[in-house]
């Protein structure tokens, strides 16, 4: 859905289905009013029961196909598994595929995607400097690759020796950093050209904002030209007891209140699981059955000032959900 500035796009759960079933998925929604698709890049599901974890670039281009709308990594890490000039290939292979449709989605990694090649695991200041040198070696491939030049880079971090990407896009991606951490977002206000986010109490996602526009105009840009993407892990179903169920059984990582970067394992997550209590989910994750309730809370972001807001239902009733909402949610909110 596109209206007034507003887009509601599907996010893809590539750890909950097979990439087939995301796919088509994904093309019902926009069937039904949804715009633009996210998934995350992840090696393991949070949990063993979830069941999938299909290569993300792989199934972008399948949704560059079957569908219309935007499509990005919602997010991939630069960092540890991908050295940042293979990030940037694929980023601007995709790019160069479905011109205008690519944005390019980054964050600082979880061990437990990061942590299979087997190099040291640091802590969260060190993940988001290696981020952000990432994000400078990705920026200049793009800016040289486009203006037919080779460029290098050694840093504390990473290397690369002088090359360019041959296959480019007349525009490079849009480079969006995924935070929840105020000094982060500033950071990303600086250096990225958008910010990512969860679902969050209000007040911490204005402060985000706010620290957000602060870098942005220390680097010369207006924050408000600047895309704000949110997405929002739900739970709907045609009763809340239904609802909860779905929330306990196939999302309880939701209901976590703590960090989750240094867990490796899905099958520690399961055993975390069983501590998740229903009300875990209270001011986390809108758990109901009905449509307005979501609708209320979603429109709450977008008063905020998001203006792409990309909607993962946590249950496997996934063709029932983006029916209903298609129907009496999407039209229902307003920029």
């Amino acid at each position: 859905m596109t209206a007034s500035g507003l887009t509601v796009g599907y996010a893809a759960a590539l750890e909950q289905f097979h990439p087939t079933e995301v796919v088509e998925l994904s093309a019902y929604a926009e069937s039904r009013g949804f715009s633009g698709v996210m998934a995350a890049d992840h090696y393991q599901p949070w949990l063993p029961s979830q069941g999938q974890a299909a290569f993300v670039w792989n199934v972008l281009t399948a949704l560059g196909e079957r569908t219309t709308g935007d499509i990005g990594p919602g997010v991939t890490a630069p960092t540890f598994r991908w050295h940042p000039a293979m990030v940037a290939q694929a980023s601007a292979t995709l790019a160069a595929m479905y011109p205008g449709r690519h944005w390019l989605g980054l964050g600082s990694g979880e061990a437990l995607n990061e942590h299979v090649t087997a190099q040291y695991w640091p802590e969260a200041p060190e993940r988001i400097n290696r981020m952000f040198e990432a994000i400078d070696i990705i920026k200049k491939l793009f800016a040289a690759s486009i203006a037919g030049k080779d460029t290098k880079h050694s840093g504390t971090f990473y290397k690369h020796e002088s090359t360019r990407l041959w296959t480019m896009p007349e525009v490079a991606p849009e480079i969006l950093v995924a935070t929840a951490g105020p000094v982060t977002a500033k950071r990303a206000g600086r250096h990225a050209d958008g910010l990512i986010t969860v679902g969050a109490p209000l007040e911490k996602i204005s402060g985000l904002f706010g620290k957000f526009a602060e870098g942005a105009r220390e680097s010369g840009r207006d924050p408000e030209t600047m895309p704000k993407v949110l997405q929002v892990h739900l739970s709907w179903a045609e009763t809340d007891e239904q609802a909860m169920a779905n929330a306990m059984t196939e999302w309880p990582n939701g209901g976590m209140k703590f960090p989750k970067a240094d867990i490796r394992s899905p099958f520690d997550f399961e055993q975390m699981a069983k501590l998740v209590r229903p009300e875990d989910f209270d001011g986390r994750m809108v758990v109901s059955a009905d449509p307005d309730v979501h609708r209320a809370a979603i429109q709450k972001y977008v008063d905020l000032g998001f203006d792409r807001v990309y909607l993962h239902n946590v249950g496997r009733n996934q063709r029932e959900w983006i029916d209903v909402f298609g129907r009496d949610v999407l039209p229902a909110l307003v920029r």
